[in-house]
């Protein structure tokens, strides 16, 4: 069964660094580039009243001062994933992504 743990280490690598963090508290000081991630939602899929299918869904973040930064794109090919938008704020890049895993 897939865990967040695993998928906190898929998205390390994708960042190639361990500026990952998980509901991050408001005090924490982080350090960029970085992903910010929760869980969102969730998607089931029933027949018969049976559990078949089950994906937990979450919100990615890349945050990078870089706006051509190439982390969202190695983010957007993971499977299950598709771009959500993308903002400015604080002077920083916002990439969101959300993602079925």
């Amino acid at each position: 069964m897939r865990d967040r743990i695993s998928l906190d280490n898929i998205l390390r690598e994708c960042l190639g660094s361990t500026s990952v963090y998980y509901n991050p508290p408001e005090n924490i000081k982080m350090h960029y580039p970085c992903i910010v991630y929760d869980r969102d939602d969730s998607y089931t899929s029933r027949a018969d009243d049976i559990l078949y299918h089950k994906m937990k869904r979450y919100r990615i973040t890349v945050i990078d001062r870089d706006p051509d930064s190439e982390i969202p794109d190695a983010i957007e090919e993971l499977p299950y994933c598709n771009f959500n938008r993308s903002y400015k704020a604080d002077g920083l890049c916002h990439f969101v992504f959300t993602l079925y895993y």
